[in-house]
């Protein structure tokens, strides 16, 4: 009875320890995502800080944006279209500032990151200057370490 008792009780701790571990993984994808996503916002934002953005995503990631862009379907295009938008906005602003409100962890599927940003800039095809401070969530879908669906809402 003992040596169950210890096997059960070894398989728990183990079971914990791995859960600590698989949040801890989860945390770090998205502390390096938000970084990376904030760089590639930048004034001075390159196609560096672009791609290092974009290689934390899969190749067909599903992207919405509400109530913008309502489909988050995952197209076989889906990093190549996101790298087309955000290329047309690259250097689009003048001030950008982000911090990190919350991150939340769902085992090792989903991160949802809650962050307030603001911007100002010249918007790339009208010429017009335009600002805005917001507070946003994502809500990330993770697959093999990568970002395969990005939901973002506004609060």
């Amino acid at each position: 009875m003992k040596r169950l008792l210890v096997i059960a009780l070894s398989l728990l701790v183990s079971c914990a320890a791995q859960a600590q571990e698989d949040k801890s993984e989860m945390e770090q994808i998205a502390q390096h995502y938000f970084e990376a996503m904030v760089a590639s916002q930048a004034p001075n934002a390159t196609e560096k800080e672009l791609e290092n953005y974009l290689a934390l995503l899969t190749d067909d990631v599903g992207h919405q944006h509400l109530p913008y862009q309502s489909d988050d379907s995952r197209a076989a295009d889906g990093k190549q279209s996101m790298r087309k938008g955000m290329t047309f906005y690259l250097g689009a602003h003048t001030e950008y500032k982000a911090e990190l409100l919350n991150l939340f962890t769902f085992n090792d599927s989903a991160i949802a990151i809650r962050y307030r940003h603001s911007a100002k800039g010249i918007h790339p095809q009208t010429k017009q200057g335009n600002s805005y401070t917001s507070i946003m969530m994502e809500v990330l879908e993770i697959e093999d370490g990568k970002v395969a669906v990005i939901r973002k809402y506004h609060e």
